[in-house]
């Protein structure tokens, strides 16, 4: 389907890269070179003059390298029988509130159905 324009369009029945195929060949760019090649300067319209010349970094601009880390420092001495001592003293903590805490309920629970039954 051609367009006001002189634009042709694909229609349903075309192949299915027939939208994305280039446009016929326009007289300013010679049919064999692609489009911003060096053989042909861009089109003053286009808009974009193609990516910024790059410059090469100074020398010396990467950090110095350390290829052999320090070795790894040595951990303080355990004393294992003051660990194992702290654990059986926290176990002790732990079992003493779950202690109270199931006599509490216990308790609670009594108290509730004594106050149902009377």
């Amino acid at each position: 389907m051609v367009a006001s324009d002189g634009v042709t369009t694909p229609t349903s029945g075309g192949a299915p890269d027939e939208y994305w195929r280039r446009p016929d060949a326009s007289p300013e760019r010679p049919t064999g070179a692609p489009a911003g090649s060096a053989a042909s300067p861009p089109v003053p319209g286009s808009g974009y003059a193609g990516p910024p010349a790059t410059t090469p970094p100074p020398a010396g601009w990467r950090p110095p390298v350390h290829l052999r880390p320090p070795p790894p420092r040595r951990l303080p001495p355990q004393d294992m029988a003051e660990i194992d001592a702290a654990e059986q003293r926290a176990q002790r903590l732990t079992y003493g509130v779950g202690t109270v805490a199931v006599v509490v309920l216990v308790i609670l629970v009594c108290v509730l159905c004594s106050r149902l039954v009377s």
